[in-house]
């Protein structure tokens, strides 16, 4: 017997597997669902794993795959598990497609249904916004556990400004855009409008002092209105 609500996931996935080739994000599910988090459809797949209905593809992305398809199940309402009863839901799952989720703006959905992928921008550079950092084909996986609401891109660093900071060159950090910081927070700098940097930021009246980590570089100290914040950093990748 399975509830309601893993009945339909049950036949949303293996639509959408017939349909497009490979599993629905968590999203897209949580979506046709119509719930209010993924938390609820991490559950209704573990119950459909240990009921025998899904299964899992080892080191393949979006690898959720129907076993079986009941015709005649009993199905009960999730919210009287005593009125157990046969029925046919009438649920009608929608695929939706795009590439963009809309639990974080501006991100496509990944290839694995528990990541998403940012867009990269280019190694900061001085004399250019960070607007012109970007390059449209270029993305990197992030799982979606490491972010929290809000926009999000990745950025290359480059020099040794941050090194005591733990941030070296040729890192990619995780920025959450935005155009405000606490003091003391690393932050995407635009300084004069033209003028990209990643630095510690500090407030002094009214001044503002962007400061490096890294004690052979010197810290710049501009007037509040020189200086707009563009995002702070939240997160930090690096290959070996």
């Amino acid at each position: 017997m399975l509830t309601k609500k893993q009945y339909e996931l049950l036949l949303f996935i293996d639509r959408h597997l017939k349909q497009t080739g490979f599993s629905p994000s968590f999203e897209e599910m949580k979506d046709a669902l119509k719930l209010k988090s993924k938390s609820g459809i991490h559950r209704l797949i573990s119950a459909l794993e240990e009921r025998g209905f899904l299964g899992r593809r080892r080191h393949r992305a979006r690898a959720l795959e129907v076993l079986r398809v009941p015709e005649n199940l009993a199905v009960h309402d999730d919210d009287d598990d005593d009125a157990a009863t046969t029925k046919s839901p009438a649920f009608l799952p929608t695929v939706i497609r795009g590439d963009f989720t809309s639990r974080i703006p501006a991100v496509r959905a990944a290839n694995d249904a528990t990541a998403i992928q940012l867009p990269l921008y280019g190694r900061i550079a001085a004399g250019l916004p960070i607007e012109a950092l970007r390059d449209p084909t270029t993305y990197v996986d992030m799982p979606m556990q490491m972010l929290g609401s809000g926009e999000h891109y990745a950025l290359e660093v480059a020099g040794d400004s941050m090194v005591e900071a733990g941030i070296l060159d040729g890192d990619t950090v995780i920025i959450r855009k935005g155009d405000i910081a606490e003091t003391g927070q690393i932050v995407v700098a635009l300084v004069d409008d033209n003028e990209v940097t990643l630095k510690r930021i500090r407030r002094r009246g009214n001044s503002i002092a962007l400061e490096p980590c890294n004690v052979r570089h010197e810290t710049r100290i501009f007037p509040a209105d020189r200086v707009k914040v563009q995002g702070r950093l939240v997160a930090l990748l690096r290959r070996y």
